[in-house]
């Protein structure tokens, strides 16, 4: 480590980053004598340099690796009048885009449009970009996302071909591989989970004001570790945009579900803590038991708002951009939960409550500072601090059922209220670098990172009880937690580091002499120690004596937490011996990637040495203290790529890929913790589960009829050895856990993506964008023995020795139309759809390990079904400064349902379809204005 350190600080001290330090001009030209048709073979030149090109078929034209500096651009074409355009600035790392038209008379300079972006904001730059690139990559950018609507980065991934979302677990799916095949990066660097249940950090914690643009490598290149199979999102954080930034806005809005609890929104006692979206809490969780109410309160006006400011600025070869948002959202949703055990239900909630209300707190600082044309440094620090407060109820209405909880001739029914506040709080710290030596024949780049995650439920609030006629209310009875309050702490602690050095032979990309050659060696290292502390202690309130200590009513369960009540031993206090664990990642690797291109054909072959180190300690409840409480892993191997590109004109390319990864456990799937859901069924991780391997191949067609047009279709295989599953475990009500339950899974898949101008004139444009992903998936369940060839146990059940992947869906769907009109203060408006067919939650089990019964005693799949989204947003500029926006998202409002197949006890009935979770999330409709300075 200390090596490690000392490296570090030479490399600060001894070299300084170069980002990208030329520029690019790029843009359409259009005919006027045509009614606007593109402009083929005209001549493009800046002026007093050798730089120039013609426009292709479609009028697009590209100039590139310009250096930084103010030029004058020659536009000519036989028989029309040259248009020459001055003052055109081109900036280090950005595109200015100039688009014009040319005819026999001269064209005005006011109608020239020139605009300059960041390379990684503009759609023209990234589909540039996209098809450029050597991987099969696409990204989405912050002016697409605008259009869309898209209020945080877990959306914007959606709308990304192949990728789609779990409603019931929150996760990410890349051809339908959930969070523990995906690995996140930002700016190039891994940043940590918030999640004591998920491997990736949640991307709804990044608003879209801290994102220029998000990018999924659906192939795997050696440069990234190799802890993935579906793919890597990075996040690229934002820049200062032009030479100064200043803008301010706010938006209102509601939830149509949640605007009709107005007057009666439940929150828990933990708001009297928060302060500005900050919750400190005021009294330990311990004490909390009988010196803090256990009642929910109601919120004030529940309407969703956010603030948000941007200010930067240019200061010669130094410039500083902070971004700035604080954002209150209201979510609320009613339904049903089942819970069944070998077919037979064994709980049953008709009136599930939620309410949600999230306080979400972002700062983004980014600095850059150059020394000269080669040689800059960038700084970024990001600060995300968000408090979400739920309140769940089940079971007011007098129908809920807990089995074994009370008797059935006792006429009780099942009450629950679980509140929770849960503060996360990332800090994330990163210094970056590229150098530019010996003319560009050496190119090295750096970053270092430091991140630090306290994800946090420091106090949760849950009650149990019975319920009968005329308002009784007894204490549940089966447990001395079921009164309870509890607190959880997650730290973590990262430090990584990443080094790329390039030393390019040829690289004369626009140099008809050299045929557009570029050959060049990669070699780098890579760097990651993460350690998460886990801790987690439950206090609970008890009757001394059964049935002696009744509440008023369910909505005044604090009546009898009373001091009082302590010291006359009619309650008791209870304290459960905490769970812990600790965790370390150490995964470090090293890479040689060597690349062949000319003008048609791109060869590119990697491979990477990585060494990952798993250790896991833990001391936890219900775990049998005769076996380990640790679980060590390690693993060493040798990951290979392949990316060829042939490109038969510059309009296409044909794409190849192929590469080996891995899949590591996390800690939460290791560490045998059982994490309690608001519902009660229980997630816990397996000391036995161990890696995957991964293999994957890709081959895509992609066509670019103009330079904001795409048509893409891709075809891709991947086989997973010994994947990894949530399974609902055996002899237990309502538990997960993780097993490899297979030997083998395979995917296969297409996906069919478009963007096309569908109408374009003078005074409006329509384009249309969508894309359609169908997979076919399978795994076998398998049989598990053990050296000696002894039964040990099976995944099998009801006849089924096949089962589809977990989270992946059949179909995806992703649509968007946007309208825009051509005027000097636009209206634009977009409509985004979404669909994904059904696709399973957990898989099922049997209850028993004889073979002779598992096709009758088992727990079948739990599948979530699809369903359609709608959003449409609609911008409207007055002028310069002041825009206005409206947003409806999720306007179908449609049911969110997990269901299950339940084989009737008797008889030969066939298995019927069981809804076990359902419920709608509403619509949120929001109006915004910004003022930009």
């Amino acid at each position: 480590m200390k090596k490690i350190f000392t490296l570090t600080l030479i490399l600060i001290f001894a070299t300084m980053q170069a980002q990208e330090t030329t520029g690019s001009i790029a843009g359409k030209l259009t005919d006027k004598e045509m009614n606007g048709e593109p402009l083929p073979f005209a001549n493009v030149i800046i002026k007093n340099t050798s730089k120039g090109t013609t426009s292709d078929y479609d009028g697009l034209y590209l100039l590139d690796n310009i250096e930084p500096g103010t030029y004058t651009v020659s536009f000519s074409f036989v028989g029309y009048e040259t248009l020459e355009v001055p003052n055109v600035v081109v900036e280090a790392g950005k595109v200015t885009e100039v688009n014009t038209e040319l005819g026999s008379s001269a064209a005005s300079l006011d109608e020239v449009v020139i605009t300059t972006v960041s390379r990684r904001d503009s759609e023209v730059a990234l589909l540039i970009e996209q098809k450029n690139s050597i991987e099969i990559k696409e990204s989405i950018g912050a002016v697409e996302l605008a259009k869309l609507g898209v209020s945080d980065a877990a959306t914007a991934t959606t709308k990304i071909s192949g990728v789609t979302s779990s409603e019931a677990s929150g996760d990410i799916f890349v051809r339908g591989l959930g969070d523990r095949y995906l690995y996140t990066t930002m700016n190039g660097l891994p940043i940590p989970s918030d999640d004591v249940e998920r491997k990736n950090i949640d991307l709804g914690l990044f608003p879209t004001r801290v994102i220029q643009n998000i990018s999924i490598s659906k192939a795997y290149s050696v440069e990234n570790s190799a802890d993935q199979a579906s793919g890597n999102i990075d996040i690229t954080s934002r820049e200062l945009r032009g030479k100064d930034e200043l803008d301010l806005g706010f938006q209102f809005g509601v939830n149509t579900n949640a605007a009709g609890q107005f007057g009666d929104f439940k929150v828990s006692p933990n708001q009297d803590d928060v302060y500005f979206g900050v919750y400190d809490q005021l009294i330990p969780t311990e004490y909390a038991l009988n010196n803090q109410s256990w009642n929910p309160q109601t919120a004030v006006l529940p309407l969703n708002r956010k603030y948000q400011a941007t200010a930067g600025k240019e200061f010669g070869d130094f410039r500083a951009l902070l971004t700035a948002s604080n954002a209150t959202s209201f979510e609320y949703n009613k339904g049903v939960f089942r819970n069944y055990r070998t077919n037979v239900l064994e709980d049953q909630f008709t009136d599930v409550e939620q309410f949600k209300k999230t306080d979400n707190n972002t700062a983004l600082l980014d600095l850059g500072y150059s020394i000269n044309d080669n040689h800059r440094l960038k700084a970024t620090s990001l600060f995300i601090n968000k408090v979400t407060d739920e309140v769940y109820e089940a079971g007011r209405n007098g129908e809920g059922f807990v089995f074994e909880e009370t008797n059935e001739a006792e006429n009780l029914n099942q009450f629950v209220r679980d509140m929770n506040t849960k503060q996360t709080r990332l800090w994330v710290n990163q210094l970056h670098g590229d150098h530019n030596f010996l003319d560009g024949k050496n190119e090295l780049e750096w970053s270092i990172g430091y991140n630090i995650v306290n994800a946090d439920e420091p106090n949760r609030i849950r009650n149990e009880v019975n319920i009968g006629d005329d308002n009784f209310v007894q204490l549940a009875r089966t447990g001395g937690f079921q009164q309870r309050k509890s607190r959880q702490e997650i730290d973590d602690k990262e430090y990584n580091a990443l080094l790329i050095d390039q030393i390019n032979f040829i690289k004369n990309e626009d140099d008809a002499e050299e045929g557009g050659k570029n050959v060049y060696l990669q070699l780098g290292g890579n760097y990651r120690n993460k350690e998460r502390n886990f801790f987690s202690q439950f206090f609970g309130a008890e009757e001394v004596t059964y049935n002696t200590v009744h509440p008023t009513s369910i909505d005044d369960l604090s009546s009898v937490f009373t001091t009082q009540n302590f010291n006359s031993k009619r309650l008791q206090f209870n304290k459960l011996t905490p769970d812990r664990y600790n965790g370390i990642l150490e995964s470090y690797g090293g890479f040689a990637n060597f690349n062949f291109g000319n003008e048609q054909w791109n060869v590119n072959v990697g491979a990477r040495y990585q060494q990952d180190n798993l250790d896991v300690a833990f001391a936890v409840n219900n775990y049998p203290a005769n076996l380990p409480n640790y679980a060590s892993q390690s693993y060493n191997n040798v990951y290979p790529s392949i990316n060829v590109k042939f490109s038969p004109n510059e309009d296409s390319n044909f794409r190849l890929a192929a590469s080996k990864t891995i899949t590591l456990p996390e800690f939460k799937e290791v560490a045998p913790f059982e994490y309690v859901s608001q519902t009660g069924q229980i997630t816990r991780g397996n000391p036995n589960l161990t890696a995957s391997n991964n293999y994957n191949l890709d081959l895509k067609y992609e066509m670019f009829p103009s330079s904001g047009e795409l048509i893409s279709l891709t075809g891709f295989y991947k086989k997973i050895l010994d994947p990894i599953n949530k399974v609902q475990a055996r002899g237990a009500s309502g538990v997960f856990s993780y097993f490899n339950a297979s030997d083998e899974a395979n995917i296969y898949g297409l996906e069919l993506e478009t963007k096309v101008d569908a109408v374009e004139t003078d005074a409006y444009n329509l384009n249309i964008a969508g894309n359609i992903t169908r997979m076919w998936h399978s795994q076998d369940l398998k049989d598990v023995y053990d050296a000696n060839g002894n039964f040990i146990r099976t995944f099998r059940y009801n006849g089924n020795s096949k089962i589809g992947l977990q989270g992946a869906s059949d179909w995806i769907f992703n649509a968007s139309a946007n309208f825009a009109t051509e005027s000097d203060n636009p209206f634009r408006a977009t409509l985004v759809g979404a669909y994904s067919s059904d696709k399973i939650y957990a898989l099922g089990s049997p209850d028993t390990q004889n073979l002779d019964l598992i096709d009758v005693q088992y727990n079948d799949e739990i599948i979530e079904k699809g369903f359609v989204t709608l959003d449409l947003i609609m911008t409207k500029e007055f002028n310069e400064n002041w825009t206005i926006q409206f947003k409806g998202q999720n306007l179908l409002n449609p049911e969110i349902e997990r269901y299950q197949a339940i084989k009737p006890l008797s008889g030969t009935m066939p298995e019927q379809d069981q809804t076990v979770r359902s419920y709608t999330r509403g619509a949120v409709l929001t109006l915004g204005v910004s003022y930009d300075f």
